[in-house]
């Protein structure tokens, strides 16, 4: 089936409904990194669309006070902290190295003093770190996702996002994929099963209004 054709039946079983957004939103920007960011990295790619993009959600979440998180993945030297079949399924760990300017994100996302960075383990931004604990704090609803890529560590915190009963949005031109086919697809089936995936102009009109 092409997607229009699963679209209609996804719709028929009961998929796709939408979750919409609520009145506390947060913003959390996933593994926007060098190592992600540098076509010359082992997994990086061009993905300055998606930055932009993700840089305009900021100015206005920020304009609204609204909470914002960040995301890297970073492990000792020795991947001592990664675990032995992670670290040999994938290679590229061996250059996500704490303290190295792989992991450190980008600065045209100028992150604020009061806006956390969470060191993740895995692809969920959830899994091992207090991401649920801070969100639970700020009593948010509503997770808006940007970063990297879309069909691994996006996909899979909108997973858990989802799991965990929060309105998971994701903005489709701040997510970015080295693989088109990848990006498009996780895309589709975050919509029917897990996100909202709404064009970046419906997140921004959402935030001027809070």
């Amino acid at each position: 089936m092409d997607n229009q054709e699963l679209s209609a039946q996804y719709d028929e079983a009961g998929f796709g409904g939408r979750v919409g957004f609520g009145e506390k939103p947060a913003v959390l920007v996933i593994d926007f990194a060098k190592a992600w960011l540098d076509p010359t990295s082992p997994l990086g790619s061009d993905l300055s669309k998606p930055l932009a993009e993700t840089v305009r959600i900021l100015d206005e979440a920020r304009a609204k006070d609204v909470p914002v998180f960040f995301t890297t993945m970073a492990f000792e030297p020795d991947m001592s902290d990664c675990g032995e079949h992670v670290a040999r399924k994938k290679r590229h760990t061996s250059i996500q190295v704490k303290g190295t300017e792989w992991v450190e994100l980008d600065p045209q996302l100028k992150r604020r003093p009061n806006e956390v960075l969470i060191n993740k383990p895995r692809a969920s931004s959830f899994y091992a770190t207090n991401l649920l604990s801070l969100l639970v704090s700020h009593r948010v609803d509503t997770l808006i996702i940007t970063g990297c890529s879309t069909s691994g560590c996006v996909r899979a915190t909108a997973q858990t996002s989802h799991d965990h009963n929060f309105r998971t949005i994701i903005p489709r031109q701040a997510v970015g994929d080295r693989s088109a086919s990848a990006h498009e697809a996780s895309l589709f089936d975050m919509n029917a099963r897990m996100a909202d995936v709404v064009d970046v102009d419906e997140v921004l009109e959402y935030l001027r209004g809070l």
